[in-house]
Parts: C-alpha cells; sequence; structure tokens
C-alpha cells in the first residue's frame, strides 16, 4: 500500500513531467522564449522551427491591420485618392489617440503608411470607411479572406485590432503573413523605419517612426513587420525575417514586458544561428506540421 509521503512524490514527479519546458521538445537547449505564444517557420518548406501555445487564440490587437490593408488593396481602388479623418475615426473603444488631426485629407496610400508603419488607428477607420461596401463591408471581406487563407480559428471584429474579439492563433498569424508578404506595398510599408506626411494648405508636417524597434535599428534583413498593443492581447509582433540564411516567419503572442517579443526574436535567431538546420526541428509533435 503506498503511503501518503510516496503518493505525493509521484504526484510532483508526474507533475514536473508534463509541465516542465524541456518536455515540450526534442532538444533541451531552446531560446528562452518569454512570449506565452509564439511559432517561427521556415517561409520557403513551411517546416515549424519553433512553436508555444501555437493553437491557442487570443486578442491579436493591431497586427489586425495587415489583414486590413490586404483587403483594401485588393479592391483595387484609388490609393491617391484624398479620404477626410472625421469624428467617425475616433477611437472611442479603448480611448487612443492620433497625430492625425480631425479633417485632416490623406491619400489612401498615405492612410496605409500610418496605419501600417505607425499603427495609427484613426488612419486604419479612415481606410475601413472608404472601403466600397463601407466599414461593415471591410470587416466581412476581412473574415471572407481570413477562411480563404485556412485560417480557421481567427476572427474579424473590426479593422483597427482595439476590439478584444479580434482574434487568432500564432499558426494562423503565420498563415496570414505569408499572405501579406505577396502584397509588395504592404512589404515595403511595414519596414521603412521612418516616414513624413505633408498635409493641409500651410503644408503641415506630420513624422511618426515604425513601431517595430527591430525596424528601425536597420541590423536586421526584415521583409514584414507589425505590432500590436492593447490590454487584452498584450504585445505582439508578426514579422518576416532571414535568419541563418534561411527566410523565416516569427510570431510572438502575449508579451508583456514592453521589449519582451523583441527580445524573443533576438533569442530565437541567435538560438537558429548556433542550432538550427533543417534536420533538427524543434516541435512538441513528432511530425512536421505545415502551417500554410
Amino acid at each position: 500500500m503506498i503511503n501518503k509521503t510516496s503518493t505525493l512524490f509521484l504526484l510532483i514527479t508526474i507533475f514536473a513531467l508534463f509541465f516542465s519546458p524541456a518536455i515540450f521538445s526534442k532538444d533541451n537547449n531552446l531560446p528562452k522564449v518569454r512570449s506565452a505564444k509564439a511559432i517561427v517557420v521556415n517561409q520557403k518548406t513551411g517546416e515549424i522551427i519553433y512553436e508555444k501555445s501555437a493553437d491557442s487564440a487570443s486578442s491579436i490587437a493591431s497586427l489586425t491591420k495587415l489583414m486590413t490593408a490586404m483587403v483594401i488593396l485588393d479592391a483595387g481602388i484609388d490609393l491617391n485618392q484624398e479620404i477626410k479623418v472625421t469624428k467617425a475615426d475616433i477611437d472611442r473603444i479603448k480611448r487612443t489617440g492620433s497625430r492625425i488631426p480631425i479633417g485632416t485629407k490623406l491619400t489612401r496610400y498615405e492612410l496605409l503608411e500610418f496605419a501600417l508603419m505607425a499603427s495609427d488607428n484613426r488612419a486604419a477607420s479612415a481606410l475601413s470607411r472608404s472601403y466600397p461596401s463601407g466599414r461593415t463591408g471591410l470587416i466581412d471581406a476581412m473574415n471572407v479572406k481570413a477562411k480563404q487563407l485556412g485560417m480557421f480559428a481567427t476572427e474579424f471584429k473590426d479593422p483597427t485590432g482595439l476590439h478584444k474579439d479580434n482574434i487568432s492563433t500564432a499558426s494562423d498569424l503565420v498563415k496570414m503573413a505569408q499572405a501579406a508578404y505577396q502584397y509588395p506595398l504592404i512589404r515595403k510599408l511595414t519596414t521603412e523605419p521612418q516616414g513624413e506626411i505633408n498635409y493641409g494648405k500651410k503644408n503641415y508636417k506630420i513624422g511618426f517612426v515604425n513601431t517595430n524597434r527591430l525596424v528601425r535599428k536597420g541590423v536586421w534583413e526584415i521583409g514584414l513587420s507589425k505590432t500590436g498593443f492593447i490590454r487584452e492581447s498584450g504585445r505582439c509582433l508578426v514579422m518576416q525575417a532571414v535568419v541563418n540564411n534561411e527566410p523565416v516567419i516569427m510570431v510572438f503572442l502575449n508579451s508583456y514586458g514592453k521589449l519582451t517579443r523583441f527580445a524573443d526574436a533576438k533569442r530565437v535567431k541567435r538560438w537558429m544561428e548556433q542550432n538550427y538546420s533543417r534536420k533538427n526541428l524543434v516541435s512538441r509533435n513528432e511530425t512536421i506540421k505545415q502551417p500554410f
């Protein structure tokens, strides 16, 4: 008969086996990723290099804007047409501010710059109103496109990412990033370190910078980038980059330190440079999954 001490020891042992980070991989020398959910995928082969709770859904904040931009570009509407920013574009969900004054007229191209590079919510809202079937039509189109891309765990409620019920998984976001990468304009606007826009009769200037500090520093070879943050999502990052001569897509979700997502990307990069080869995949599953 097992006594209480033996039973307690057995329970502790089982807990350690099933909840130790090392049990989830074939390699104990994994990068110490702090984000709650993450995935790193070889863009060419679809091989999963690293994953952590990659199929767990959560809010995605401004990562949403990549889908907003794709749907706007899919519509084939004039990017040089001026759109007036109105009170309808004020954020009444999270009360965030904007550098774009109400009444400003900007082209769709300029609004895309603001939305993708500076993650401006007012710009994304104005873009959504300018869609041929309006804001509601744009959101419907975003959800249709998500399903077309195989993003079955994803749902969009608004075009800015301010709505907490804009949800997805790290695995689904790899598919979105792969799709967004096919748009040269999205690649261009998400990887410029800074920008400036002139507006109004007096030619006022608005300067802004990329929200991804890795893009601003210019050390990485980055081909696509988007950050996001609301309280419910934590800090998020989607990025395409070349690491160790391999194109990869990285997704980090639910990071709660300001620099955690960027530090995670650096940790993965260092680990790949020292350890990664296509034959040495790290996944908690024995078979290679293909996210796209």
